[in-house]
C-alpha cells in the first residue's frame, strides 16, 4: 500500500451529527474511519449513565451510527477505529458483535483496554506512586473524594495490533485522542515506535480532524467568509508514509478546509509547542501549513521526539450539589433590580452552612430605546454550590418565591430545577510502564503492547521575548479585525491561540499580544498565570491560562465553563491597530 492511507473523522463528541459516519462512508473513498466520543466531561457522564442502567458505561450512539451502514463498510472493506468503548469496551464490542450478527454483515470486531486504573489507585498509591496534581502538585490524599473513574491516555500501537490482526471495528477506552489516527496511520504503513517524525506528523493530523467539523468551518472565527455552514462535511486526513498530510473533504459537501481552519483546529486546547501524545512528542513549532488546492491543505515538516515516560490520568467524582436559576432583566433601572435580586438572595444564604459559593452574572445590556421587549432585556444568572438541602429545592424555591416579591416585570428563564451532583476532576500522571495495554482480539487472543522507549521532554519557557514594532499611524479597533482566535479546556487551564492571516501582520502580533496585554484586556486573567508560547510558522501565539476553569469543565464556575467564547471575548477588545495592516 503505497499511496496515502484516507482516514475520515465521523465523530467530534458524544452527541455529534448522527449522520456522519453514514456521510463519510458515501460521500466518497476512505479507508478508515475514526470516531472521537470522549472528553473530560464526557467520562464523568458515562459513570452517571453507568450507575443508571448497564449499558450506560458507553457511547450508545455508536451503535445507531453503525447499524445503517455496516453492510457498506463491510463490502468496501473500510477500517472503523473509535474510542465509543468509553469506560467499558469490551461491552461496547459485544453489543457492537450482537448488532452486526443480527444485520448478518461479517466484520470482525476487537477492543483495546487497559487505560482504567480505577480499581488500581490504592495499589498505585502503595507502590509509591503520589498522583499529584498535574498542575498543582497537591498530593492525591488531599482531594478528599471517592473516585468513579480514574482512566490513563493510551497511545496507538494497540489500534494498529489490532488492526494488523484482522480486526475491521476497533473499539477503545480512553486512548489519547490523536491516537485513533497514529493507530490507524501506522498500522497502513507499519511503523515501529521509534518512526518518530512519522509518528508525530500522524498526531497533528489526528489532532486537527478530532473535532469533527471544527476543521472544516465549524466554531471558526472567521465563518462569515465560509460558505454553507449550515451543514459542514467531516475532515479526512490522507497521511503519507513519512507522516506528512493533506486535510481535505468529500467533495460537494459544506463547509471548506483553507489554513486559517487548520490552524484553529491546530490551535485547540494546546499547551507547549512540545504536544504530548503516548507515543510521540509533537513538534507544533516545526508545522508547517500550505494550501495546495480547494479544500486541500497539505501538513509538513512535523519533527518527533521521544514519547514522554508518563502519561495523563483523569480522575472524576461526584462533588457538592449544584443548582442555578436566571432572571430577565427587562427595561429601565436595571443596575437596581439586579442589585434588588441579589440583596434577597444574599438575605436568605448568607450563614448557611450548606451553601459554599454564591455567583451572580450578568449577561448583556439593554438597549437604549429598545425597538422590540428583547432588545430592552438582560440576564442575571444566580448560581450556588452546596449540599443538597441548602442548593437543590431550598434554593429553587427561594427563587420562586421573589416572583411576586421583588423588582418590575420580574421573571425566569423556565422553572427553577432541584439542581445535581457536579463533578470533580484530578489530573495526575502514571509512569507508561506501568499500564496493562491490552488487545482483545476477535478470536480471544490477548496482545499485550510494550511500553514505548521514552525520555524527559525538555520543553523551553513559556515567555519569549516579543521584540519590537514600528506600528506607525495607528487607528483604535476590536482585535478581531486583524487577528483569528481559537480558545478551549485544558483541565482546570484555558489556552487563546490567537493568530493571523497576513504574514505583514506577523511582526504586529508577535510584539503587541505579550502577556501584559493580555491580562490587560481580560481581567479575569489577573492574579493567574499566564503562559505564553510563539509559533512563528503558524503566524501564531498560544496563551495558557492557569486555573482559569476551576478544577476542570465538570466543576468550573465560570458562565462559559470550558472557555469555549474566551478568544471571541478578546477578539472584541480594542486595541491600536495600525492602519497599514487594515
Amino acid at each position: 500500500m503505497n499511496r496515502p492511507v484516507r482516514i475520515a473523522n465521523c465523530s467530534g463528541f458524544y452527541g455529534d451529527r448522527l449522520t456522519a459516519l453514514a456521510e463519510v462512508v458515501r460521500g466518497g473513498p476512505v479507508d478508515v474511519v475514526t470516531g472521537d466520543y470522549l472528553a473530560e466531561v464526557t467520562m464523568l457522564v458515562l459513570a452517571k449513565n453507568r450507575l443508571k442502567k448497564p449499558t450506560g458505561g458507553y457511547a450508545t450512539t455508536f451503535l445507531r451510527q453503525l447499524e445503517p451502514v455496516a453492510a457498506e463498510i463491510a463490502e468496501r472493506g473500510i477500517k472503523v477505529v473509535v474510542n465509543a468503548g468509553g469506560l467499558d469496551p469490551a461491552g461496547l464490542a459485544r453489543d457492537t458483535r450482537a448488532l452486526l450478527a443480527e444485520a448478518g454483515v461479517d466484520l470482525t470486531v476487537a477492543h483495546v483496554e487497559g487505560d482504567d486504573l480505577t480499581a488500581r489507585l490504592t495499589e498505585l498509591a502503595a507502590e509509591g506512586h503520589d498522583l499529584a496534581h498535574l498542575d498543582t502538585g497537591k498530593p492525591f490524599t488531599s482531594w478528599g473524594h471517592e473516585p468513579l473513574t480514574a482512566n490513563a491516555y493510551l497511545g496507538g500501537f494497540g489500534i494498529a495490533a489490532a488492526l494488523r490482526g484482522g480486526a475491521d471495528i476497533v473499539i477503545t477506552g480512553r486512548v489519547a485522542d490523536a491516537s485513533l489516527v497514529t493507530g490507524a496511520a501506522a498500522w497502513w504503513w507499519g511503523w515501529s515506535p521509534d518512526d518518530h517524525d512519522a509518528l508525530a506528523g500522524a498526531v497533528v493530523a489526528g489532532h486537527v480532524i478530532e473535532c469533527g467539523a471544527q476543521a472544516t468551518g465549524g466554531n471558526f472565527s472567521g465563518f462569515t467568509a465560509i460558505p454553507d455552514l449550515r451543514h459542514p462535511g467531516f475532515p479526512i486526513a490522507e497521511v503519507d508514509r513519512d507522516g506528512t498530510s493533506v486535510i481535505t473533504k468529500h467533495e460537494r459537501t459544506g463547509g471548506a478546509v483553507t489554513v486559517d481552519t487548520v490552524t484553529a483546529q491546530l490551535l485547540y486546547e494546546i499547551g507547549a509547542p512540545g504536544y504530548l501524545n503516548p507515543d510521540v512528542i509533537a513538534r507544533l513549532d516545526t508545522v508547517r501549513l500550505a494550501q495546495e488546492g480547494p479544500d486541500r491543505v497539505r501538513i509538513s515538516g512535523t519533527a518527533g521526539q521521544a514519547p514522554p515516560p508518563t502519561t495523563k490520568v483523569a480522575v472524576t467524582g461526584l462533588g457538592g450539589w449544584r443548582n442555578g436559576c436566571t432572571f430577565v432583566l427587562t427595561g429601565l433601572d436595571i443596575d437596581a433590580k439586579a442589585a434588588l435580586v441579589e440583596r434577597a438572595v444574599h438575605a436568605r444564604l448568607d450563614g448557611d452552612p450548606g451553601i459554599t459559593d454564591l455567583r451572580f452574572t450578568r449577561i448583556g445590556l439593554p438597549a437604549t430605546d429598545p425597538a422590540d421587549q428583547m432588545a430592552g432585556s438582560s440576564l442575571l444568572h444566580v448560581a450556588v454550590d452546596g449540599d443538597q438541602r441548602s442548593a437543590g429545592r431550598a434554593f429553587s424555591a427561594l427563587c420562586v418565591e421573589l416572583a411576586l416579591s421583588s423588582y418590575p416585570g420580574i421573571y425566569g428563564m423556565g422553572a427553577p430545577t432541584a439542581g445535581s451532583a457536579y463533578g470533580v476532576y484530578w489530573p495526575t500522571l502514571v509512569p507508561q510502564r506501568i499500564l496493562r495495554h491490552t488487545v482483545m482480539h476477535a478470536d480471544g487472543r490477548q496482545e499485550t503492547i510494550p511500553a514505548p522507549a521514552t525520555v524527559e521532554p525538555v520543553e523551553s519557557a513559556g515567555t519569549v521575548a516579543p521584540g519590537e514594532y514600528e506600528s506607525g499611524p495607528v487607528v483604535e479597533g476590536p482585535l478581531g479585525r486583524l487577528v483569528h482566535a481559537r480558545s478551549g479546556d485544558k483541565g482546570g487551564n484555558a489556552n487563546v491561540g490567537l493568530w493571523v492571516s497576513d504574514p505583514e501582520a506577523w511582526p504586529w502580533l508577535a510584539a503587541t499580544m505579550t502577556v501584559d496585554r493580555l491580562q490587560d484586556l481580560l481581567p479575569e486573567t489577573r492574579g493567574l498565570t499566564v503562559e505564553r508560547y510563539v509559533l512563528p510558522n503558524l503566524r501564531a501565539v498560544n496563551f495558557v491560562v492557569q486555573g482559569l476553569l476551576d478544577g476542570g469543565a465538570t466543576e468550573a464556575r465560570r458562565f462559559d465553563t470550558q472557555a469555549k467564547a474566551l478568544g471571541e471575548w478578546l477578539r472584541a477588545r480594542h486595541v491600536p491597530l495600525p492602519e497599514r495592516l487594515l
